[in-house]
């Protein structure tokens, strides 16, 4: 680890966005040095409740400001491309929530600038950093998954009541929460892929985007396997209580995400003549570990769901807390910046996570037409 040297960071957007606060400032190599927020009174509040003196109201005076190494953005998703951008151009270091962009051209345009600029560009995907996913992670690369076979994601969440960029989003324009998890594990990326669009939502909310299903299915090739993945996304209209998840299915061992919040995943074990398993002793119930001790000791806390700073923002109360991923991320960028590991996932990865939803939507648009994915690398 990079011993006593700081990265000056600043978070641009204060409601989930504020989560990052407290981890930046006990991180040993970081110095939360700024924030900013639109709103004035809302940006002094956080700013007095975390003690931090440089804020400001304008993005532009922000990337003007030769203290700030890197920016960590927590904007709403139109806002993403754009701000990346600009940073990048700034000569900043780039944290993003997801998903990258919102069409092909963004991802284009954001891998060049980061090659550009030479700086760090990381999208900060929660799944992969969650303990559900560092846990299937670690079953594989020690070989007790054996072969993997086939990939499932499936995220399924009610949006009414979210900010007004929401409604009518197309689902697969919100995928790389169940999208990234699939391309991870084997560190391959996505090759082409073929999506339906199934139900209708509201009619009201169709306008907004034009875009009429209720949720996409799509499955997709993975560069260099003869793996393929299936991701299903709903966002409206749809009954089904929050789940974000992941199954892998492998030759020895495969492992199931639990249905209902709350449950614990399972672990389903092949029958073989060496060991013969009756049909009950297939699936058991597992307990997945925490991975707090992979970070510095100051931000181990921070896995915790008790660590949640405002515990009633709707991606918390559906969300159960990102998997204790906050932590994770913020290291892995801040060691990116550092030199002293790649960032997961880089530009090149993020933007490829990204379309295979962007390219998926316009598969549903075109009745299932197959679409490959541009490469960038």
């Amino acid at each position: 680890m990079a011993s006593n040297q700081k990265v000056r960071v600043a978070i641009v957007g204060l409601g989930f966005g504020a989560e990052f606060i407290p981890i930046y400032q006990a991180h040993p190599n970081a110095e939360m040095y700024a924030i900013c927020r639109r709103n004035k009174a809302e940006l002094d509040k956080c700013g007095d409740r975390y003690g931090i003196a440089v804020r400001y109201t304008d993005y532009r005076d922000l990337l003007a400001d030769p203290n700030v190494d890197a920016v960590h953005i927590n904007s709403p998703i139109p806002d993403h491309a754009p701000q990346s951008l600009a940073a990048l151009q700034a000569g900043k270091h780039v944290a993003c929530t997801v998903p990258m962009a919102t069409t092909i051209d963004e991802c284009r345009a954001l891998v060049e600038a980061q090659r550009a600029s030479g700086k760090v560009y990381m999208m900060m995907e929660t799944v992969v950093y969650s303990r559900e996913y560092l846990f299937v992670k670690q079953l594989y690369d020690s070989g007790e998954l054996g072969r993997i076979q086939f990939l499932r994601g499936s995220h399924q969440q009610d949006m009414d009541g979210w900010p007004d960029y929401w409604p009518g989003l197309p689902p697969m324009h919100y995928a790389t929460h169940c999208v990234s998890p699939c391309l991870a594990i084997l560190g391959k990326h996505a090759d082409s892929v073929v999506c339906h669009g199934s139900g209708r939502i509201r009619e009201e909310l169709i306008g907004r985007y034009g875009s009429p299903f209720a949720v996409e299915t799509a499955t997709f090739t993975i560069r260099d396997s003869d793996v393929v993945a299936e991701v299903t996304r709903s966002l409206f209209d749809v009954a089904r209580q929050y789940r974000e998840s992941f199954d892998v299915m492998g030759s020895k061992k495969s492992f199931e995400w639990q249905q209902i919040e709350g449950e614990e995943p399972i672990i389903h074990t092949k029958s073989t003549p060496q060991r013969p398993l009756s049909e009950p002793e297939i699936p058991q119930r597992v307990k997945v570990p925490d991975f707090a001790h992979l970070l510095p000791e100051p931000i181990r806390k921070f896995t915790m769901p008790s660590m949640i700073q405002d515990a009633e923002h709707l991606s918390f109360l559906q969300g159960g807390g990102h998997g204790g991923s906050h932590p994770h991320l913020a290291h892995n960028f801040l060691m990116a910046v550092l030199g002293e590991r790649p960032a997961l996932p880089d530009a090149v990865t993020s933007a490829n996570w990204t379309m295979v939803g962007i390219c998926a939507h316009q598969s549903a648009m075109r009745g299932g037409e197959r679409v490959v994915i541009p490469r960038f690398d």
